[in-house]
């Protein structure tokens, strides 16, 4: 027996999530079984769980797109018992059982080997956010932004994606403005390396088609209408890239930026990215961050802590990165 945070859902469809017993045999199937040592708590994770997001797509479901642990079993050639794994996204956590459980079943395609120079505790304060992050960070690299092209605006700063991307490009040497709906956290801020803060409402609004041009590149974590401002006042030639949707799914803008000024619009995604990739992103991680970073950016909770933390997230008084502790 082992503990488990199980979503379930009755016949009028009302989801419930409770802390439970849960024998090994009701694993889902998977050619490596893994001892989990820490899990997360992100966005998606938090709807799940709260049932304000149609997350899980089938019940039972134990939520945690992301986890980290010592391989207990293996029928892979890719892995060996004592190995240190790590995995985020594949759907893990929506149509596979997850990490916020203190065992896991799963398909070795979907796991990497603990990146060198990140613990395993260190490795959840990273998270599917601060790899996303890491995503984004390459996405601007890769399309020439350097930074002598100029200030990068992050948005939603203060969440897990946004704090790691201003942490990460601070480091390579970028000026970074970071958009929050929370002035009170400007030092905060300003700790992990954002040169300005600006209030997210300048950004939130409907706004022209065209605005003045000011970013060489951003990293947005909102979507909606602060998308498409970034993107209207993005320079000629700049980089968006498009990794959250904290505002909403929609994107109400016009085509001017991307026919007017070449601006691009990327989209980043970690859930189905392939390995190598995934291997890219965290080694560049493990080169980039320091010891400090990790407590700066993360807090610890144990999993009976889980369901009361998702509802604050949710609820935007939680900062940072969420690891659960087993």
């Amino acid at each position: 027996m082992f503990r488990a945070l199980i979503i379930d859902q009755n016949e009028e469809r009302q989801q419930t999530c409770t802390l439970s017993n849960v024998e090994e045999s009701q694993l889902p199937e998977g050619d490596v079984l893994v001892e989990v040592a820490y899990s997360t708590l992100n966005y998606k994770d938090a709807l799940a769980i709260t049932g304000k997001g149609r997350i899980a797509r089938s019940f039972p479901m134990v939520p945690g797109i992301d986890l980290v642990g010592k391989v207990l079993q293996s029928d892979s050639e890719r892995f060996q018992e004592g190995d240190w794994v790590l995995l985020n996204g594949f759907g893990v956590g929506e149509m596979h059982w997850g990490g916020l459980a203190e065992k896991a079943r799963l398909k070795s395609e979907w796991l990497i080997p603990l990146p060198s120079g990140i613990d395993a505790k260190q490795s959840m304060a990273v998270g599917t956010a601060g790899y996303t992050a890491m995503l984004s960070v390459l996405a601007l690299e890769k399309q020439g932004v350097t930074p002598d092209s100029g200030e990068i605006l992050v948005t939603g700063a203060n969440g897990g994606v946004g704090s790691y991307a201003i942490r990460l490009l601070n480091r390579l040497g970028y000026q970074v403005v970071a958009s929050t709906g929370r002035m009170e956290e400007t030092e905060y801020l300003k700790s992990l390396g954002a040169n300005d803060v600006i209030d997210r409402a300048t950004l939130s609004e409907p706004g022209k088609p065209l605005q003045k041009e000011r970013w060489a590149g951003v990293i947005d974590c909102v979507g909606s209408h602060t998308l498409a401002n970034v993107c209207a006042s993005t320079k000629y030639g700049g980089v968006v890239t498009a990794c959250g949707l904290a505002q909403g799914l929609d994107f109400p803008a016009s085509v001017a930026p991307f026919i007017l000024r070449g601006v691009k619009l990327i989209g980043i995604d970690s859930v189905m990215r392939p390995l190598a990739d995934r291997v890219e992103a965290w080694q560049r991680l493990g080169e980039l961050l320091q010891a400090e970073d990790f407590d700066a950016i993360s807090q610890e909770i144990t999993l009976d802590d889980v369901a009361k933390t998702a509802s604050a997230l949710l609820d935007g008084k939680v900062r940072g990165r969420v690891i659960v502790a087993f």
